[in-house]
């Protein structure tokens, strides 16, 4: 009997350098290396974002696909790849994201291959999208949920909203943090910067609350090292510009490597978590594993993800209120809590043994 063919789809490609689903499909080909199984693995990539191109990763094959992975080009760069993983006789086929669940119903009647679907952070919703591209999201989600043999939420409110909106029972499946703290810190990464700090660490869009923190902490005597691709757009430019040399506040460029960010978080005492949208962030996990009291967003997403343990704001004096008013002893405890949730749920061993039942099921 041959092994299993199963396929991955919908991220930019492995290596995994930057994005939440990039890194759940590396950690996916080491978890399956690591624990020595038989399934043939293939992850599809965009040609567009790899100057070498290797045919294969650890032991996943690679297949590479001529559209960008992100933007309306995801829509035609996740079709291409479905087709592609159905005609190369996959058995199992992950889609991550809903850009091109627009072919999955023509698919079911072409193969038998087991179709599972992460549909993300309820995209439509977000702040970014507005318009055809909204409408089109939201026919996406409905048409991955209805055509998916399995449908995946990676946080407990992603799949009260699927429940209640489709009636569809997901599987819950978070993300790993633990690599995070494996990396080697590189001390020459905050030379420049104070001993100890508050720490914002995050795409800068506006639905991440980046304002609200950083108004927060104007004032305040804690030093805040707020790190993010400020340069984007738009919102993060005029927000750099804003607080471009204020004594306290430090707009620092992006850190994409793991040992810079490793020293980065080390020397964090405390850290903020803004993002209002998009299930569980894999920043949040990720800085758990730090044992450091983490004050995030009070939304659900943040609430489940943090088991109710966190502090918790929804204004900039709310922040405030938190940061003037947590007093040495407290923040120990949230520190140590956020920690044991931490180990006990976001470990890249326990996802991928996870992920691997269904696809192996």
């Amino acid at each position: 009997m041959s092994a299993q063919k199963v396929a991955i789809l919908g991220t930019v490609g492995v290596p995994g350098n930057y994005g939440g689903f990039e890194t759940l499909a590396d950690n996916l080909v080491r978890f399956h290396e690591a624990t020595g199984r038989a399934t043939e693995l293939t992850v599809y990539c965009s040609a567009k974002a790899f100057d070498a191109q290797p045919d294969h990763y650890h032991r996943a094959a690679l297949v590479y696909v001529g559209f960008d992975a992100n933007g309306v080009q995801s829509i035609p760069y996740d079709i291409v790849g479905l087709v592609d993983a159905v005609r190369r006789g996959h058995d199992r086929i992950l889609l991550l994201g809903v850009s091109g669940a627009l072919i999955l119903p023509l698919l079911r009647l072409l193969t038998k291959a087991r179709i599972i679907t992460n549909v993300d952070g309820i995209e439509w919703k977000r702040q970014k999208w507005r318009g055809l591209a909204k409408h089109y999201l939201r026919f996406a989600e409905w048409l991955a949920v209805r055509a998916s043999d399995v449908v995946i939420a990676d946080n407990q409110a992603i799949a009260d909203y699927l429940k209640q909106s489709y009636g569809c029972d997901a599987e819950v499946i978070p993300y790993g943090g633990d690599h995070a703290v494996e990396a080697e810190a590189d001390p020459a990464a905050a030379a420049h910067l104070p001993e100890s700090y508050a720490l914002g660490l995050c795409r800068i869009e506006p639905e991440n609350n980046i304002g609200m923190i950083l108004e927060a902490f104007d004032g305040l005597d804690m030093p805040l090292v707020f790190v993010g691709n400020w340069d984007k757009g738009e919102y993060g430019r005029a927000l750099k510009a804003k607080y471009a040399g204020h004594p306290t506040i430090t707009i620092h460029d992006p850190i994409y490597d793991p040992e810079g960010l490793r020293e980065i978080r080390d020397r964090a005492t405390l850290y903020l978590h803004g993002h209002s949208a998009g299930g569980t962030n894999p920043a949040l996990v990720e800085m758990m594993h730090f044992g450091i009291p983490i004050a995030v967003h009070g939304c659900a997403f943040n609430r489940h993800t943090t088991e109710g343990q966190a502090v918790y704001f929804e204004s900039a004096q709310e922040l405030r209120d938190v940061v003037t008013g947590l007093a040495p002893e407290p923040a120990a405890q949230i520190g140590a809590q956020m920690v044991e949730i931490a180990r006990r749920r976001y470990t890249w061993d326990a996802i991928g043994k996870a992920y691997f039942a269904l696809l192996e099921d």
